[in-house]
């Protein structure tokens, strides 16, 4: 096979990029449980995961045809908007060194092309660091590009250099246990570093025409028994809340040392990328609403996600053994939600919600269910939303059977849900004020259903269905289109959201509704109402290819 670099960056970056990301998806949990190192900021192989997904997203949009200068941009800029957690942006800056280097080099001899592309991912990465720590995958990344180099200058042929990297990079994962401490203590290597190494390796197979099964299953141990155990690495002294979001300066005048300064006054793990007027911020924080609110007096935000550490970390001992139950925190109100998937519980666990019931139109949760998920909660009140109307009255029921204050927020679907939480204040005197509120908030979403339907039918809008048409609901209750693709129903759909008149779009996918297809469509929906901020995420929920929320 011809592996010359630039003819390589013709072929299908897509697939290429695909593969890489789909490997470390394979092994994402493997990655998961090396996560110990500085604080539980959200799972590395997730984050890094996410992260490649968005490039994956954004090379697909482009053509056939493309230029290597295309490619590279539509990769550094996918990367930044998806990167998640440190692990996540100290990638997105390796995947932005890499593009500048290989467009900045092009037209040199491929194996420079690749030294000079590692070494500048080797600099933009730790640029991206205020306070670099060895051991992680800012080592590795420099151990590549020291190995790209040596390649170069030993005038080694391209394959010989590609496989050199690789092995600099499985000895610098072996090794970061003894530059940090932490890593030996709980006997395991550097989660991001390990999460690269499988990236690199995927992408080498790829592009050289091996075999999948050609990938070694990196042992990071070196033979030794691995031994991945739950470790308790959180203290009370520690920032609860890795803050995260999508800057746009507005006024051009942004200084990014200066916010990082800021940054430094009100949290740490500070990190800001980006370039020209969009930046990625990360920061780990005890008052995210302040930060919030000092990014947004010059610019705007997008993308803010917030995550509780500490809960975080108690459900990761959960999963590996560990005794969560003696760590459980008492709060003042506690909140309890149904979701019918994993991807929806995790976005309300996301948005603090403290318990997850598994559930739904077509498995609606009892009473019972909601009493005994509160007794494994420790509360003064309870707050429950139910995010289905058949739900409504069992949540009804437990709030009057518990011991302690409960009050409902009668959602009737999950995204409503998600406005009501981005309001919850435990502080608020008064049950019944706060539970009142979160309504207000949950009212102001208007959300969309598509489904399938299961028979033959009738309704005022659409007229005569029939089994097997694809149908839009608003709210819960009125069949509003209908169509032969889900597509069609959608973009049908949403000027009875209002969407002409909303600024933000939330879509979740469902479980059968793949990302090309849903990568489709979002382009569809940004052409037709470029006003949107649209906010897309995996709900992976069964029946209901997509969910449309508008506000």
């Amino acid at each position: 096979m011809d592996t010359n670099i630039t003819n390589v960056a013709v072929l299908p970056a897509r697939a290429l990029v695909a593969g890489a990301a789909a490997a470390l998806k394979e092994r994402v949990e493997e990655v998961n449980r090396l996560n110990v190192f500085p604080v539980p900021d959200g799972d590395t192989g997730i984050n890094m995961s996410l992260t490649l997904d968005s490039v994956v997203s954004d090379l697909s949009k482009l053509p056939e045809n493309a230029s290597m200068a295309e490619l590279c941009k539509a990769a550094t800029h996918g990367s930044l908007m998806g990167a998640r957690g440190n692990s996540g942006v100290i990638l997105s800056q390796i995947v932005r060194g890499i593009c500048e280097g290989l467009v900045a080099s092009e037209g040199f001899d491929p194996v420079e092309r690749l030294a000079t592309a590692f070494e500048k991912a080797k600099e933009v990465a730790y640029q991206a660091v205020r306070k670099p720590v060895e051991g992680t995958m800012l080592t590795v990344v420099t151990d590549m590009a020291k190995a790209a180099r040596a390649a170069a200058d030993a005038g080694l042929d391209f394959q010989t250099a590609l496989d050199g990297v690789s092995a600099a990079a499985h000895e610098s994962v072996r090794r970061t246990p003894d530059l940090l401490p932490v890593l030996k203590e709980a006997n395991v290597v550097d989660a991001g570093g390990f999460g690269l190494v499988i990236v690199y390796d995927a992408f080498v197979a790829l592009l050289l025409g091996r075999e999948a099964a050609d990938i070694e299953h990196f042992d990071p141990a070196s033979g030794s028994d691995l031994q991945v155990v739950p470790v308790d690495d959180w203290n009370d002294d520690e920032f609860l809340y890795c803050t995260e979001f999508l800057f746009f300066d507005s006024s051009n005048s942004f200084d990014k040392e200066v916010a990082l300064d800021y940054l430094a006054t009100v949290g740490g793990s500070e990190l800001i990328v980006g370039a020209g007027n969009q930046f990625k911020v990360h920061v780990h924080t005890n008052d995210p609403a302040v930060i919030l609110a000092h990014f947004l007096a010059d610019g705007e935000l997008a993308e803010v996600n917030i995550h509780n550490m500490k809960q975080q970390q108690e459900k990761q001992q959960e999963s590996q053994g560990g005794s969560a139950a003696a760590a459980i925190e008492h709060k003042a109100v506690a909140t309890i939600a149904v979701a019918p998937s994993d991807g929806l519980a995790n976005i309300l666990l996301s948005l603090g919600v403290d318990s997850v019931i598994t559930g739904g139109q077509t498995m609606n949760p009892s009473t019972q269910d909601f009493i005994d998920a509160a007794a494994k909660l420790s509360a003064d009140n309870f707050i429950f939303l139910p995010n289905n109307k058949n739900i409504v009255m069992a949540a009804q029921a437990a709030a009057t059977a518990l011991p302690v204050p409960a009050a409902v927020v009668p959602t009737i679907n999950v995204p409503s849900a998600f406005s009501a939480m981005l309001v919850f204040d435990p502080g608020m005197s008064d049950l019944d004020d706060l539970a009142q509120e979160m309504l207000e908030s949950a009212e102001e979403v208007r959300c969309g259903e598509i489904t399938t339907a299961i028979k033959d039918s009738q309704a005022a809008d659409v007229g005569a269905i029939a089994c097997g048409d694809i149908i839009g609901i608003v709210d819960a209750k009125n069949i509003v289109a209908k169509g032969a693709t889900i597509e069609e129903v959608a973009l049908a759909l949403l000027p009875k959201l209002g969407a002409g008149d909303c600024e933000n779009l939330t879509v979740l996918a469902g479980e059968d509704y793949s990302d090309q297809a849903l990568a489709a469509l979002l382009e569809q929906i940004a052409a037709e109402w470029p006003q949107l901020e649209i906010d897309s995420q995996r709900g992976d929920q069964p029946l209901y290819p997509l969910l449309l929320a508008c506000e």
